[in-house]
């Protein structure tokens, strides 16, 4: 559904981290979602950041990607490129490391 989606509006009020939004940036859709909690530090600049209160700015920034191919475009390269940034492998390790070092103090 990802893939074939013009868009992916997820504006949450609450996060603990943003999957959804990463899930359909790494499968090439572009991303509307909450400028709140750990979300814009997950998209970076790959996605449409907007207020989750206020429905115009949310309307709005549907309708400038579904009438804009060029912004469709350019956002599902950059969420592409920024999806792999985050791999389990890199979860793993950085899980590691944090753990050792707490062991350590």
């Amino acid at each position: 559904m990802y893939s074939g989606a013009i868009a992916f509006a997820y504006v949450s009020l609450y996060e603990g981290f943003g999957l959804p939004p990463l899930e359909a940036m790494a499968c090439g859709a572009p991303v509307i979602t909450s400028n709140t909690t750990s979300i814009p530090e997950v998209v970076g600049d790959a996605a449409i950041l907007v207020n989750p209160y206020d429905t115009e700015e949310i309307a709005d920034s549907i309708y400038k990607l579904v009438e804009n191919a060029s912004l469709r475009e350019q956002l599902r390269l950059q969420g592409l490129k920024r999806a792999r940034r985050f791999n389990w492998d890199n979860t793993a390790k950085q899980t590691w490391e944090l753990l050792n070092s707490a062991m350590e103090e």
